[in-house]
């Protein structure tokens, strides 16, 4: 049986301010999102990908933990793989240094595009304007690094994106303590693995991942005055709850409860929804 090709677009990049790295990926390939994303805080991430060599990933990483630039860390695993003719590599080191490298034999179009925390690669594309439309995006939009991966790749399928369809997605961003109880690296981990619209998708469930796991500054929380308290209460004890905090473990809102003297806005609008 011959090997599955992972013809593939993907957007590896980082934002080090917030010490976010991150992959982002679709595919007409089953579960994409199991073999191309790797990331790891505070060492940089990797997209492998094409007849992809899955070891990329963590070897890949490995050498990125141990202080290798982006370029340092293709080079040595392209020069030490027999068959990185048919390979394609995205890396994103810890100081945002960008490489990527297309295998000669990799299926037209195929190419990768670079600049500062950001690699951009794709193959068996409809044409380079993917790949120049992943990066241009990455660079011009705003927001998380999340929402920039999720536009970048957007950008790319309506610039064409892989020429046989579409079938698969995926999102990965780490960050040192940042994901659930602050107990984990992992930010944001979601794919979608056979979809007709994978990146429409992968948006919803990007949206539902920020309502439930996302941070709202503690500046703009609600002070919870002597009339805010009491219609908090109120809508409680209508849905059968004594506490604000039982009422979220339930609705997998307790990442946004802490204390009671304010209340995360969106816990008020959910709260408020759901007593209709």
């Amino acid at each position: 049986m011959g090997r599955r090709i992972v013809a593939t677009y993907s957007i590896v990049g980082c934002d080090l301010d917030a010490r976010h790295w991150g992959v982002a990926v679709q595919s007409k390939f089953l579960a994409v999102g199991s073999v191309v994303p790797w990331a790891e805080p505070e060492a940089g991430a990797v997209a492998t990908q094409a007849y992809a060599n899955p070891r990329y990933g963590p070897d890949g990483l490995a050498l990125l933990r141990d202080g290798k630039s982006a370029q340092e860390v293709v080079d040595a695993l392209t020069s030490a793989d027999g068959g990185r003719d048919d390979r394609q590599i995205g890396v994103v080191d810890a100081r945002g240094g960008s490489a990527s490298f297309t295998g000669s034999a990799c299926f037209d179009w195929a190419g990768g595009s670079t600049g500062p925390c950001c690699a951009a690669q794709g193959n068996i594309l409809v044409s380079g304007d993917t790949v120049a439309a992943l990066a241009e995006t990455f660079h011009s939009s705003t927001g998380t690094l999340a929402e920039r991966l999720l536009a970048a790749l957007a950008a790319g399928q309506a610039a064409g994106g892989d020429r046989r369809g579409q079938q698969s997605a995926a999102l990965l961003v780490v960050e040192k303590d940042g994901g659930y109880g602050k107990l984990s690296d992992t930010l944001v981990d979601l794919r979608v693995d056979d979809h007709a619209s994978p990146i429409e998708e992968l948006r919803r469930l990007y949206g539902i991942h920020d309502l439930l796991f996302g941070r709202t500054p503690r500046s703009s929380w609600i002070p919870l005055d002597d009339a805010l308290r009491a219609e908090v209460r109120d809508r409680l004890a209508r849905l059968g709850y004594e506490r604000l905090d039982e009422w979220a473990g339930v609705e997998n809102l307790e990442e946004r409860v802490d204390g009671e003297e304010a209340i995360d806005p969106v816990v008020l609008e959910q709260l408020r929804t759901a007593d209709g």
